[in-house]
C-alpha cells in the first residue's frame, strides 16, 4: 500500500470561485499572521482585491509580494494571476444575490433570536463550504472500501467521538460490522487486529490529535484501508490516511468553540459516506434497515392502556 505524505492541494485543480471563501476559512488558522492578512483581505473584499496587482495587494495588507504569492499557492492556485481570476468570479457570485461570507460573532448580550439567526447562518455556511471543498474522488474511494470491508473501526475523541458513534450506528443498521472507539487504549488494541480488507476511519478536526492518529497509524501498518476526516488536510493524520476527506468550519469565537462548528461539517461528511455505502450495498442494506425499523417500531408506538 502506497501513501506519499500529502501536501495541501498538491496536484489538485485550483478551487472554484465558490470554494475560495471556504478554503480561506479552513486554512487561515494555520497561516502566518502576514498570510492571514492577505487571506482575510481577499475573502472580505474579493471584488476590490481582484482589481489589484500583486504589488497593490501587498501594499494594502502591509505584506510583501512574496507573501501574496505564497498565500495564493497555499489556497491552491499556481500563482497570483489565477487567484485574481477566482476573486473576480467570487465577486460576481456574491453580487448575484448570495449572502455575505462573514457575519458578526455571537455576543454575550445578543437576544436569543439573534443567536438563532447567527448560528443558523454559520451552520448553513459551514455545510456549503464543506460540500464545495469535499473531494468526491476521495469520498468515492472511501465509500468503495467501506462497502466491501470485513470490519470498520472508527476513532475519535471529544466531540469527534460523538460523530464516530453516529457513523457506527448507521453502518450497523445496514448490516455492516462497525465499531466506534473513544477510548484511545481500546482503539489501539482493536487496530492491531485489523488487516487488508478492513477499514479504519479517523475523525479529528485539528488533524493532530495523538489519540486518534496512533490507532490510525497502527491500522495503516497492518494493511487496512485508512480514511481521515479532518479540517487540516496538511495535518499529521494525513500521513497515515489513504483517503482524506476535508471538512470546513465556521469561525471560532468565545461562545462558539471549534468543537461546535467542526461537528456540523463532520456529520455532513459521515452522512455522505453512509449514503454512498448504502447505495453500493443496497440489496443487503435495504432489508437490514427495514429489519431494524421493524425491531424498534414497538418502542415508538403509544402504549396500550
Amino acid at each position: 500500500m502506497t501513501n506519499p505524505v500529502k501536501e495541501i492541494f498538491s496536484g489538485d485543480a485550483p478551487p472554484a470561485p465558490a470554494a475560495l471563501a471556504a478554503k480561506v476559512r479552513t486554512l487561515a488558522p494555520s497561516m502566518t499572521r502576514s498570510m492571514q492578512r492577505v487571506a482575510e483581505a481577499v475573502a472580505d473584499d474579493p471584488a476590490g482585491c481582484a482589481a489589484l496587482t500583486v504589488t497593490g495587494l501587498a501594499e494594502l495588507t502591509g505584506t510583501s509580494e512574496a507573501t501574496v504569492v505564497r498565500t495564493a499557492r497555499l489556497l491552491g492556485y499556481p500563482g497570483y494571476r489565477d487567484l485574481r481570476l477566482a476573486l473576480a468570479g467570487l465577486a460576481a457570485h456574491q453580487q448575484s444575490g448570495r449572502a455575505p461570507a462573514v457575519t458578526a460573532d455571537i455576543a454575550v448580550d445578543d437576544p436569543i433570536a439573534d443567536v438563532v439567526a447567527k448560528l443558523a447562518y454559520d451552520e448553513q455556511q459551514t455545510l456549503a463550504d464543506t460540500a464545495a471543498g469535499l473531494d468526491t474522488v476521495q469520498l468515492g474511494a472511501a465509500v468503495a472500501a467501506a462497502a466491501t470491508a470485513r470490519r470498520i473501526d472508527i476513532y475519535g475523541v471529544g466531540a469527534s467521538s460523538l460523530v464516530g458513534m453516529d457513523l457506527a450506528q448507521k453502518l450497523l443498521r445496514i448490516g455492516l460490522i462497525a465499531h466506534a472507539h473513544a477510548d484511545p487504549h481500546l482503539a489501539v488494541t482493536n487496530a492491531v487486529q485489523l488487516r487488508s480488507g478492513d477499514v479504519a476511519i479517523a475523525i479529528t478536526h485539528s488533524g493532530s490529535t495523538g489519540d486518534v492518529i496512533e490507532p490510525l497509524r497502527v491500522a495503516f501498518d497492518r494493511g487496512a484501508t485508512t480514511v481521515a476526516i479532518t479540517g487540516r488536510p496538511d495535518g499529521p493524520v494525513s500521513q497515515y490516511a489513504d483517503h482524506v476527506l476535508t471538512t470546513s468550519t465556521a469561525r471560532e469565537s468565545e461562545l462558539r468553540p471549534a468543537a461546535m462548528s467542526s461537528r456540523t461539517s463532520q456529520l455532513l461528511v459521515v452522512d455522505c459516506l453512509f449514503i454512498g455505502v448504502a447505495q453500493r450495498t443496497y440489496e443487503t442494506a435495504a432489508p437490514a434497515l427495514a429489519a431494524s425499523y421493524e425491531a424498534l417500531a414497538h418502542r415508538h408506538s403509544p402504549r396500550n392502556r
